[in-house]
């Protein structure tokens, strides 16, 4: 199987690739039309990114490619409407940057509070300046809000309490009972927790859901002096509304992501928010660079390349359908044998009724199968006969509705 790898990735797992029987092209710096390009030359059945963006052309390069694999957790950087039109499967890696991006979150927080930039900078400069630098307020007893409790978001509160500082978060997926086992207080909105909170970090992935969820009536919530920290997607604060918060409410900033960021790994940079006065810190987007998270994003790359190679089955996948639109299913139970998955195929087709998901099941010895085939539509009682009869290998169908019509 041939693979593309166009970004940086773990030479571990590139040699794992290749002990699993892939053929490997690594081009670390393809991008915008020279990946296209390579796709069209290299005809991949799996493309591995970062942060390189997948476009509809790229998907539509090369009918051979079936798999996307993001090296990391964001998808927002594929055209997963594009993957989805042309039957390309996303993955991702979920949680395996987790511990990495809590402990940049963490560096900015304490930056901030010990404006440990500006101390270097004058020091480097040779100036001693100990009467600005010495004013800190220290985290313990200081409450920390975590917008997204997911395991990015799990980790910081982990971090927060250990430094001693009370926590509370929102997220729409957290209730009072697990924010209870986390030790945290739950919030109602974002909003809410931005009210309660001293520090107010984010940690969810860029959707359409999540756009500009971080808004400028949230950041108005903030206490004045507050820091807020974006280790997640540029996408999902307001940067205009955090701008004016910076001079209006002395709000101190610490962001991994920017609006504005080049789409290359080197590049001319000039973000309205680094210009915005105050202490505002920023990071090149390193959230995930840290040797632990790229060994484990590459190992979970490989399980997933090697689960498709041998089973066909993609774990992870962002772009399957979450809910059936088939209505009914036939359930065929049947000897394993050739041809009897094709005579039941062959008359659902001739019936004008839409196959949506099939699953043939061994059973013990491989002797026999089960067959559950979802429908679009109902197959009428000659159907059924047709195919229950039309076959020595088939032992029964049975036929029932999805639906409580």
């Amino acid at each position: 199987m041939q693979v593309l790898i166009a970004d940086k990735f773990d030479e571990s797992g590139m040699a794992e690739l290749r002990e699993a029987g892939c053929k490997i092209a690594f081009e670390p710096k393809l991008e915008g039309d020279a990946l296209r390009d390579a796709i069209a030359t290299l005809r991949p059945q799996v493309l591995i990114v970062r942060g390189t963006k997948v476009t509809a052309a790229m998907l539509e390069a090369c009918d051979a490619l079936a798999l996307v694999v993001r090296a990391g957790a964001g998808v927002n950087t594929i055209d997963l409407a594009a993957a989805s039109r042309r039957s390309v499967l996303v993955a991702n890696c979920p949680g395996k940057n987790a511990v990495a991006v809590a402990e940049l979150a963490f560096a900015l927080i304490l930056a901030l509070d010990r404006r440990i930039v500006e101390g270097v900078c004058d020091l480097r400069n040779g100036v001693w300046n100990k009467a600005d630098y010495d004013k800190a307020r220290g985290l313990k007893g200081r409450t920390l809000g975590i917008i997204g409790m997911g395991q990015i978001g799990q980790a910081v509160a982990r971090r927060a309490i250990a430094f001693g500082m009370p926590v509370v978060a929102w997220s729409r997926s957290l209730t009072d009972e697990t924010a209870e086992e986390l030790s945290v207080k739950r919030c109602a909105s974002p909003a809410d927790a931005a009210s309660r909170c001293d520090v107010l970090t984010i940690h969810v992935a860029a959707s359409k859901e999540t756009k500009n969820l971080i808004s400028a009536d949230v950041l108005n919530r903030l206490k004045p002096g507050s820091f807020v920290i974006n280790t997640a997607r540029a996408e999902v604060l307001d940067y205009d509304a955090l701008a004016k918060m910076v001079t209006e409410k002395d709000i101190r900033v610490g962001v991994d992501v920017f609006p504005n960021e080049p789409s290359g790994g080197t590049g001319a940079f000039a973000d309205a928010i680094v210009k915005a006065g105050g202490v505002v810190y920023g990071t090149h987007h390193i959230g995930a660079s840290t040797e632990q998270a790229q060994t484990a994003i590459a190992r979970e790359t490989v399980g997933i390349v090697t689960d498709y190679l041998r089973t066909g089955k993609v774990r992870n996948c962002v772009n399957i359908r979450a809910v059936s639109p088939a209505r009914y299913v036939v359930v065929v139970r049947h000897r394993n044998r050739p041809g009897v998955l094709a005579h039941v195929l062959n008359a659902i087709s001739r019936a004008g009724v839409n196959v949506e998901e099939m699953e043939n099941v061994l059973c013990d010895g491989a002797e026999s199968a089960c067959a559950q085939i979802k429908l679009s539509g109902p197959l009428t009682d000659d159907v059924l006969r047709a195919i229950e009869t039309g076959h020595e290998h088939i032992f029964a169908v049975s036929h029932t509705s999805l639906t409580d019509e």
